[in-house]
């Protein structure tokens, strides 16, 4: 592979982490956006093409270039390994208890830290990449956090949660094909875990549905929705009502606008009475049509996998 290429996506990996946690000015930030878009069109590469990553970050290799270290590899089978002293390993320990507290807190950028510091010590613990690969999903840096997988799985192929996690963050940046063989391979592992079973349900779901007009956001079944009874008669109702009536009757003779636009006169009572009808509709779908209500909630909630196996930190 181009080593040139897996250069550039290195340097722009790292602009996309200072865009998202450097605490850059706007005008910094706009530089940084300009020179990855440059970056991007010159080698022909985006932060999503995973496979150029290097075994480690571009801040970790000059890390340990600065500190004068030469890079560890982190494969345990690695004939030129040294293993970590017994107080370098306790350290590593301490750094990684320390970083999932810092999680519980929800101090995620410390918890990357924290277990960066432990991986430098002790860099073919595979725990240590898959906590860090936790803590870089919940800043939203979900290409940090696949790398950390792939180097979890690198040092113990039979690491379940490792794959959990790959799936999990395969899946925020919607490559589902490859998130559903993750997952199988984490059932494999633990076949009785619960989380990997509805993730994997939920992302194969994912990739059978293709995009259609009559899909709404998140893929909500606005046809069934519309064929239903229920639904339709509720709705109905709502525009029957009074206080819709004449918001929307001031809406379209542009007498009041609640959004206080230049050239009229904003009316909170308007829209206090319009959410106080909305509050009555939905009051009323549930007292009357609780199943149409069930049925929403099992369509939003059956689209997003579940974090609630992986917020533990081993």
């Amino acid at each position: 592979m181009d080593s040139r290429k897996r250069l550039a996506y290195a340097i722009i990996q790292f602009l996309h982490d200072q865009l998202r946690h450097g605490g850059l000015s706007s005008d910094a930030q706009e530089s940084l956006e300009v020179a990855i878009q440059c970056l991007e069109t010159a080698f022909g590469v985006t932060v999503e093409d995973s496979d150029l990553a290097l075994p480690q970050t571009l801040s970790e290799i000059f890390e340990a270039a600065a500190a004068g270290k030469q890079e560890m590899p982190h494969s345990r089978r690695s004939s030129d390994w040294t293993p970590p002293s017994e107080e370098d390993s306790a350290e590593a320990e301490r750094l990684k208890t320390e970083g999932n507290e810092q999680m519980k807190l929800e101090n995620f950028e410390a918890a990357v830290h924290l277990y960066g510091k432990a991986i430098e010590l002790n860099p073919a613990n595979a725990v240590y990449f898959c906590n860090r690969a936790a803590a870089y999903s919940k800043l939203g840096n979900y290409v940090g956090a696949v790398q950390d997988c792939e180097r979890a799985i690198g040092i113990d192929p039979g690491y379940s949660k490792a794959y959990g996690r790959m799936g999990l963050a395969l899946s925020s940046l919607n490559k589902h094909a490859e998130a559903v063989a993750y997952y199988k391979k984490a059932l494999e592992l633990d076949p009785d875990n619960d989380t990997y079973k509805s993730n994997l349900k939920i992302t194969e779901l994912k990739l059978r549905e293709a995009p259609s007009p009559t899909g709404g956001m998140g893929g909500l079944d606005i046809v069934g929705l519309l064929n239903n009874p229920g639904f339709m008669t509720m709705a109905s109702n709502l525009m029957s009502s009074p206080q819709v009536q004449q918001f929307m009757s001031g809406m379209i003779s542009g007498t009041h606008n609640p959004l206080g636009t230049p050239g009229s006169s904003p009316s909170q009572n308007d829209l206090a009475s319009l959410i106080q009808a909305g509050q009555q509709f939905a009051q009323h779908m549930q007292q009357q049509n609780p199943e149409v209500i069930e049925q929403l909630r099992s369509q939003l909630h059956s689209r997003t996998p579940s974090t609630s196996n992986e917020e533990q930190q081993e």
